[in-house]
């Protein structure tokens, strides 16, 4: 198994945050890469490099970024042997390709096309009931029903947050039956959210195709740490500060 780490975007959110922010204790985020944003004791994206190293789910994993902060990843990976860093060639906002894009060129590129693909925002940790091992024993079991099945992680979500996010409605087996992007309440009795669907950023426009081209099953977790902007990333520091019950086993 492959896994493939989205880590092409520019945090322009964090970054005018960070610019506003007078109180100086978060200076030294300025112009970091949000994957490489410290988080507990090491960069956000090290907690999922140690996890999958140390299950030995995966044998390569492949990260990609831009041209911006491509340097910085390098330097990076020099701790992590099977970490490939891919260049999408954008330098600014405006010229990033987008998370489906991002992915297809790693396809493209280091040929995974052959092996079963783990997908992984940069951005992105969950909390500590998340299990890899867990993930990986529910693939196998969706593919032994059918060796097409994928895997979508999923969390309950309050009745007034389906406004934030895809729904997803699944049957009794948990296989997704259709993705409803920002409903109001009384539009589904779904509460299983997922990444919402974004023009650009569109891993969501994504699901919703393969939705119904292959089939795709939901695995709940109990909730995630997307860091998008200072307090987004402030709360996700503090949990792997003070929350975090094991440290040494988190994601494995």
């Amino acid at each position: 198994m492959k896994a493939v780490i989205l880590a092409a975007g520019y945090g322009t959110r964090l970054q005018r945050d960070l610019e506003k922010e007078q109180s100086g204790q978060f200076q030294h985020l300025q112009g970091v890469a949000k994957p490489l944003l410290p988080v507990g004791d090491c960069a956000l994206i090290s907690h999922w490099l140690r996890a999958l190293t140390q299950s030995a789910c995966v044998d390569h994993v492949f990260v990609v970024t831009n041209a911006l902060y491509y340097e910085a990843f390098q330097l990076w990976a020099q701790d992590f042997p099977s970490v490939h860093v891919l260049n999408d060639g954008t330098r600014n906002n405006e010229e990033r390709l987008g998370a489906v894009a991002c992915l297809q060129l790693a396809v493209n590129q280091f040929a995974v096309n052959d092996d079963d693909v783990i997908v992984i925002a940069g951005d992105t940790l969950f909390k500590e009931d998340f299990s890899l091992r867990k993930f990986t024993e529910r693939v196998a079991e969706v593919q032994r029903k059918n060796k097409e099945g994928n895997l979508v992680l999923s969390y309950q979500c309050k009745d007034e947050e389906t406004l934030k996010y895809g729904i997803l409605e699944v049957d009794s087996d948990s296989r997704v039956t259709c993705m409803k992007e920002k409903p109001l309440p009384s539009e589904t009795h779904s509460r299983s959210a997922t990444r919402p669907l974004e023009e650009r950023d569109a891993p969501g426009n994504f699901l919703s195709w393969l939705i119904e081209r292959r089939p795709v099953y939901a695995h709940e977790i109990s909730g995630r740490f997307d860091v998008g902007n200072l307090a987004s990333y402030t709360e996700c520091d503090r949990y792997f500060r003070e929350t975090l019950q094991n440290p040494d086993l988190y994601l494995i």
